[in-house]
């Protein structure tokens, strides 16, 4: 019985742990996309796209007051995406996208260590109704 139980236990600890490791490095967002796409072609091949996503958030403080935030975030998008963000993507349209997070660091001009997070695109899906881009 005991040997039962312990069994049941490493199956479910087992199942939660394949489940975490799907979703150790992933961010999905829906937002409003800054301005059209920057686009860079590398070796006449490879496209980059980078994109600014604005993701808007409402909360009441402790006043009771609504209060409006807004988030901008990096993304970029390689390859076959950034071809879709060049052809579909511009300036105002609602998206929802999945990637993960990319921390980097560099030194600017004036030698001041600087630190910027990307989200790396895996999917874009457009939200705005085509007879709403008009």
């Amino acid at each position: 019985m005991v040997f039962v139980l312990l069994v049941i236990a490493f199956l479910r600890l087992n199942k939660t742990s394949c489940i975490m490791k799907a979703i150790k490095n992933r961010v999905q967002l829906m937002g409003y996309l800054g301005a059209d796409p920057e686009i860079k072609i590398f070796e006449e091949t490879k496209k980059l796209a980078h994109i600014r996503l604005a993701v808007n958030d409402r909360y009441k403080n402790a006043k009771g007051e609504w209060v409006d935030e807004t988030q901008w975030f990096n993304l970029v998008a390689w390859s076959k995406l950034a071809v879709y963000a060049e052809k579909y993507l511009i300036k105002g349209i609602e998206v929802a996208i999945e990637g993960r997070l990319i921390n980097k660091s560099y030194t600017d001009k004036n030698l001041v260590k600087r630190f910027s997070t990307d989200i790396h695109l895996s999917e874009i899906l457009i939200l705005t109704k085509k007879k709403e881009l008009v």
